[in-house]
């Protein structure tokens, strides 16, 4: 086979900055007029003189432009582009033939040939070709790219199609073979342990540990033992040597959710644990070296934090490396009852209900509301309605009250006035309160009922134990300034 590198570098790095061009040309010292044309321009020019080296050629290599001879010494440049078209190759072909050949340049067309050239014709004929070509294969790539991307209902937890999930999508495909920190924020609920979970799932380390740690529901006085691990005897109740979620996490992935929940004096010792990648346990002297990837989140704004002082500015440098933003449920539109269809026909099949579908009714008070707690309350409210029903269809009248008693289904109410709208009427009963008093009256009588346990507390209200630890260590705050 003979293959002309023309005026290139055949190095790796080169080829691979450089577009590739393959030119199919008999006559050389023709091919040597195009290189002359060519050589200023950031392409890696390959040339070979026959029909048998261009399919071997394109085979191997899919070349991004294919400038083709449709007179060849072993067969026509048509069998080539045909060769092309069925083997469905991601290359762009312009012909280039003789004045007494237009027929043949317009059947080349009818056959998947983006362009043509007569010849003879001069360097700014063909660069200007050249180009355009390149444009148009690199404009159709990204088409294909998006169509596929835009195709996807579900990725590794998530559901949705939404142009703001096909985004994180995006990122977190970019994101996943690296082992750079990724930084997860959005309100609670979107999903952040799903995305790193997710992150995890599409890296290299997925054959690994996948450690979760939340930093908001661990005293903290044991959240350092809970990271680094202790030896026997380095506090009270230290009865034997253990290993921390560091350690467990080895090779593999440390998920450090609510991170900006963590006590300022461990967060210099996390520091300098991403900074060297070796700790000590508690208690003990001997150095411990591990690799890890540091994937973390929180529902804060971690800037609004350092600038609090709450959360180290050089830390967060750290450990914000890829940052990744979750919508909320709110933003994204047909995600939302896609998501309720797959609850829906999995907590039937759980519960052992007869639900396939929602009612016209259901679908619009769903799809109207503005779900502060995103996918997790979503979830919880179409559970409770399966648990406490039954049916072939989920109506309006089966979804569960809100917290504060304001009904997520409207229903109708009995009026007086024959124009008054059931949704006015129902809503003009309630007595409306700050959400903050709200949720403070609930997580104290949810205390109340399981006698201060913190953990069964979030499991009645269906919220993570980190929640009720902040709102009470706000309350202290509140009530220390006072």
């Amino acid at each position: 086979m003979r293959v002309y590198r023309i005026g290139v570098k055949c190095d790796v790095v080169t080829m691979s900055q450089k577009q590739n061009v393959l030119l199919v040309e008999d006559d050389l010292p023709i091919a040597r007029v195009y290189q002359e044309y060519l050589k200023k321009e950031p392409y890696a020019l390959t040339h070979v003189d026959c029909g048998k080296d261009a399919l071997d050629f394109i085979d191997q290599h899919s070349p991004d432009v294919v400038i083709l001879d449709l007179k060849l010494p072993d067969m026509d440049g048509i069998e080539i582009l045909k060769h092309i078209q069925q083997r469905a190759i991601a290359t762009t072909v312009i012909v280039i033939t003789a004045h007494g050949s237009v027929n043949s340049a317009v059947e080349a067309m009818r056959e998947g040939a983006a362009d043509f050239m007569l010849k003879p014709f001069n360097a700014d004929r063909l660069t200007f070709t050249l180009r355009h070509a390149l444009e148009r294969q690199k404009l159709t790539q990204i088409v294909r790219t998006l169509s596929v991307d835009n195709a996807r209902t579900e990725y590794c937890k998530f559901i949705g199609s939404s142009a703001a999930m096909q985004s994180i999508y995006r990122t977190i495909d970019n994101a996943a073979p690296s082992s750079a920190s990724v930084f997860i924020t959005g309100e609670s609920g979107t999903g952040k342990e799903l995305c790193a979970e997710a992150i995890h799932q599409k890296s290299p380390r997925s054959n690994k540990p996948f450690i979760t740690l939340n930093c908001g529901a661990i005293p903290e006085n044991l959240m350092e033992s809970e990271v680094f691990g202790h030896v026997k005897g380095a506090f009270t109740g230290a009865i034997a040597n253990r290993d921390g979620l560091a350690k467990q996490a080895n090779g593999g992935t440390l998920f450090l959710d609510e991170i900006c929940e963590m006590s300022l004096a461990l967060q210099v010792k996390l520091l300098r644990f991403i900074q060297t990648k070796t700790f000590q346990k508690v208690g003990g002297n001997e150095l411990e070296k591990i690799d890890v990837r540091f994937v973390c989140a929180t529902n804060k704004n971690p800037w609004s934090e350092v600038s609090a002082g709450n959360f180290r500015e050089d830390l967060y440098y750290r450990l914000h490396v890829i940052p990744i933003h979750l919508p909320p449920l709110r933003d994204r539109g047909d995600d939302v009852m896609k998501i309720c269809e797959q609850f829906l026909a999995v907590f039937s099949k759980e519960e052992g209900k007869k639900f396939s579908s929602f009612s016209s009714d259901a679908r619009e008070i769903i799809t109207n509301y503005e779900w502060p707690g995103n996918v997790r309350q979503l979830q919880n409210s179409i559970r409770n309605a399966v648990v406490l029903h039954d049916g072939e269809e989920l109506t309006a009248a089966m979804l569960p009250p809100l917290v504060g008693g304001i009904n997520l289904a409207v229903t109708p109410a009995i009026s007086t006035s024959p124009t008054a709208s059931p949704a006015v009427t129902a809503v003009s009963s309630i007595v409306l309160r700050p959400m903050w008093q709200v949720e403070r009256e609930m997580i104290e009588a949810a205390m109340a009922e399981c006698g201060d346990n913190v953990h069964r507390a979030a499991a009645l209200l269906e919220i993570s134990p980190s929640t009720i630890y902040r709102r009470i260590r706000d309350e202290e705050n509140d009530e220390d300034q006072s």
